[in-house]
């Protein structure tokens, strides 16, 4: 009988070890769960953080790539346009006549008052429009860069004082006078002409000493010729 106490009190012992066995693994099990759900959600936060970060760095990147892409082409369509301009321009240009004039006998040769105009009153060549044969003034279609030359020639012990004239002031002058013979010089100018701006040749001094001369081996003559707009 004493036995048999002995060995249910035993059994009741090792029951009781294994149930207290149990239940501390139970709760180790249960903090072990704890402890991984606090360690998910934990991580769960860093990575939904991180995504956020990364989701806001690619939301700035993509603001700033469409930033510059507005800029690029803002840009490129201003270059466009502006070329587009410039190459209507250069259209426009080529599309006008040449312009150039090359004229010949001086009507009046005598210096007889100051500030006189002669007037070139033959042509050998006329492209385009603006040299006037009855008054000597060439009036420029279109702006551009010209060059004029004047071929002149004194009358023998006589002065000729000539003056190239673009709106109203000299920009080009010659004197010429020989004792012996009928002297020839050539003077011109190239010059940035408006439109509209007139050209002509003057004496710029006058007297009975003053006069010009051509035959057929001497000729006066006044040209000129867009170079260039």
């Amino acid at each position: 009988m004493i036995r048999t106490e002995i060995k249910v009190e035993t059994m009741v012992n090792e029951i009781k070890k294994t149930e207290d066995n149990v239940i501390s693994t139970l709760g180790d099990i249960k903090r072990a769960v704890a402890d991984f759900t606090d360690m998910f959600a934990d991580m769960r936060g860093n990575i939904t953080d991180e995504m956020l970060k990364r989701g806001d760095e690619i939301k700035r990147r993509e603001k700033s790539l469409k930033k510059r892409f507005e800029e690029t082409r803002n840009n490129l369509t201003s270059e466009i346009d502006a070329k587009k301009e410039d190459f209507i321009q250069i259209q426009g240009k080529l599309e006008q006549p040449p312009i150039a004039f090359y004229a010949h006998h001086v009507k009046d040769l005598v210096f007889d008052t100051a500030n006189k105009i002669f007037v070139f009153e033959k042509t050998f060549t006329i492209e385009g429009t603006g040299y006037d044969t009855s008054t000597g003034i060439f009036t420029a279609p279109v702006g551009g860069l010209y060059q004029f030359v004047v071929h002149a020639c004194a009358r023998y012990s006589k002065y000729a004082y000539l003056g190239l004239v673009l709106g109203g002031n000299v920009i080009a002058a010659d004197s010429n006078y020989d004792d012996e013979t009928h002297g020839c010089n050539n003077f011109g100018a190239m010059v940035r002409v408006n439109p509209g701006a007139k050209v002509w040749v003057k004496s710029t001094s006058s007297g009975s000493v003053h006069q010009l001369h051509q035959n057929q081996y001497r000729m006066n003559t006044f040209s000129g010729v867009l170079v260039n707009y």
